[in-house]
């Protein structure tokens, strides 16, 4: 095997996003439900001899040492890995929007190359690896709707129902550290439980990132407003500065104008990753 073209890094949304406690080392502890729609940035890879490891963007330029490359370095020393690769990155997702791209890239990139190099790792060795790069990781890893608590990485498969989603990118985005920092930001929330969301999937809860994310960016606000116009509830993807909103069957958009530079798409929820199987469900495989 010498390439691996096509293959896709979804995004997901956040049901909800409820902030329940702050650890003594500063990260916060959450609650949330991640599904994963169609809308998806896509890689390329080619097998390079040596290590050297290098990127190029065909779409949205993306930081030189992005999550990606990190990745990619992390497999690699996880395993002595000696090959290296070439990645081609298309971003189709937009950046700083709560839609878990960045995680999404690394997540395939992990999967690809531990196919690519014949590393042999398994989905909870890859998982570890994941943790360490971002938290949302080892939820793409897994690929299917989560119950997610701790600082990422307690997940507990679900089944979400079928449904499609208006989400709304404004023109600027949000800096995660940032939000988690202001001291506005509510922590307390007391912890819910899975059968009360499994009653109301689709309304349940909140995102408790919102109120401060629309101070600091009032643009999400303007957008949770434009959903309105189109008579839908809307919230907050993670830590924004997207917004989405359920769509009711045969679903009718009003026409209102929008803002220029904002991105609205209609997305369906997926039933899973299209990587899956990838790497194997259990630790029986060793990293040669």
């Amino acid at each position: 095997m010498r390439a691996l073209h096509d293959v896709p890094a979804p995004a997901k949304l956040n049901l909800f996003l409820h902030i329940t406690g702050r650890r003594a080392d500063g990260y916060h502890l959450l609650q949330s439900v991640f599904v994963l729609v169609d809308w998806h940035d896509v890689l390329h890879f080619e097998l390079r001899p040596g290590a050297a490891l290098s990127r190029e963007d065909i779409g949205t330029p993306v930081p030189a040492d992005d999550l990606v490359l990190q990745a990619a370095r992390a497999l690699q020393a996880a395993t002595g890995c000696t090959a290296g690769a070439h990645v081609v990155l298309d971003k189709r997702l937009p950046a700083q929007a709560g839609m878990g791209g960045g995680s999404s890239d690394a997540a395939s990139c992990l999967l690809a190359l531990n196919r690519l190099w014949g590393t042999g790792l398994s989905l909870p060795q890859l998982e570890s690896i994941g943790l360490a790069l971002g938290a949302d990781v080892p939820f793409f890893l897994r690929g299917h709707d989560a119950w997610v608590e701790g600082i990422g990485e307690r997940i507990t498969p679900v089944d979400v129902p079928p449904a499609r989603f208006l989400v709304v990118k404004p023109s600027v985005g949000l800096d995660t550290a940032t939000i988690f920092r202001t001291p506005g930001l509510r922590r307390d929330t007391e912890p819910a439980i899975l059968a009360g969301f499994a009653a109301n999937p689709l309304q349940f809860g909140r995102n408790d990132l919102q109120p401060v994310a629309e101070q600091l960016c009032p643009q999400v606000g303007e957008a949770l407003r434009w959903l309105a116009s189109q008579g839908l509830a809307g919230r907050m993807t993670g830590s924004g500065s997207a917004v989405f909103a359920p769509l009711p069957p045969g679903f009718q958009a009003t026409g209102a104008p929008v803002p220029d530079g904002w991105t609205v798409r209609e997305c369906g929820k997926m039933d899973g990753h299209p990587l899956a199987g990838w790497a194997p469900s259990d630790d029986s495989s060793v990293a040669r």
